[in-house]
């Protein structure tokens, strides 16, 4: 497995990490013990950069990856996150910065996870009630304290990740990225390479579409997250769908999947970006890891560019209450 760190932090992860966040909750129903052997997979090919977060499954996604690393802890960098609110229900009731909400999450997670100390803390969103300062302090105070060793925030702007690096040291930067979903190239991405923060790109297969898998809103389960995000439904996913198309016809070219392709794109644009694809079982993750083998040429890439598929896309990547507190 190559490796790559992430800014000038020191923080040195597997170049392809594994989202967990699927394994409990969002995208339809999983298996437990899939979803344990998936882990143990990723741990047995090198993926060691997990992520989780404190909201996913209301800290049963936690629980799930403590459980999973128990006996092999040495083996793993993980991630979680803090800063969004749920009820014991499931609803969301916003986003929380506060001080000693940090703190209280903080103890709360590690107790969940089964550890001492988490390798990389995210403020999952940032709240525009609690000067990003205040939050980044309490942050700073739990590395201090040895419960938390390196920093990082989610979806933030670029004005918010200077004030922040301003306080402490910030290693990643987590927000979407993908072959459709490319704002941060801007001024986001030039921020944290100045800044010598690392990128982590969640949803590099766009929630599974660029997989090619998704043709209708009936290949989604009943309770799947996805089928109230609008670019899966009605007209969007019809338009969306030429999109993937070709993705799949060059994917066909390079002689791998759709899925491969998407992590290839995102592996190529940087040493210091680490894609984090999700799933709950063991042979998407083995495909996903196999896109390291992918290699992209400049033309390959300047194809990709002509598509334009990110100025295409139809549909927002969130509901309109979930894209308020993106890129904050």
């Amino acid at each position: 497995m190559k490796r790559r760190t992430l800014g000038s932090s020191g923080l040195t992860v597997s170049s392809i990490g594994l989202g967990c966040m699927s394994m409990s909750e969002f995208y339809g129903p999983a298996s437990e013990a899939e979803a344990v052997a998936t882990i143990h997979r990723a741990i047995e090919l090198g993926a060691d950069f997990l992520d989780t977060a404190d909201i996913y499954g209301v800290g049963k996604n936690e629980e799930l990856v403590g459980k999973a690393i128990r006996d092999r802890r040495e083996k793993v960098i993980l991630a979680t996150k803090f800063g969004v609110m749920r009820e014991a229900d499931g609803s969301f009731i916003g986003v929380n910065g506060a001080p000693d909400y940090v703190k209280r999450c903080c103890e709360a997670s590690l107790s969940r996870l089964g550890l001492d100390v988490i390798d990389l803390y995210y403020q999952h969103r940032v709240d525009p009630k609690t000067p990003i300062e205040e939050t980044v302090g309490a942050m700073a105070e739990l590395v201090a304290e040895g419960k938390v060793r390196y920093l990082g925030l989610s979806e933030a702007s670029a004005e918010t990740i200077r004030r922040a690096a301003k306080v402490h040291p910030i290693a990643a930067l987590q927000t979407e990225y993908s072959l459709w979903t490319r704002e941060i190239e801007g001024e986001i991405l030039g921020t944290v390479r100045e800044l010598g923060i690392g990128f982590v790109a969640y949803s590099p297969l766009g929630r599974g579409f660029l997989t090619g898998e998704i043709k209708s809103a009936d290949d989604l389960s009943p309770g799947d997250w996805r089928r109230g995000v609008p670019r899966f439904s009605g007209d969007p996913l019809q338009r969306n769908l030429a999109l993937v198309e070709e993705v799949e016809k060059l994917a066909k070219e390079k002689g791998c999947t759709p899925a491969q392709l998407a992590i290839a794109f995102v592996l190529a644009q940087g040493e210091d970006i680490v894609p984090i694809p999700g799933t709950k079982r063991r042979k998407y993750l083995e495909e996903n890891v196999a896109a390291l083998e992918v290699t992209l040429t400049k033309n390959d890439l300047a194809r990709i560019d002509a598509l334009q598929l990110s100025q295409k896309v139809s549909g927002a990547r969130y509901p309109d209450l979930s894209m308020a507190n993106v890129n904050r």
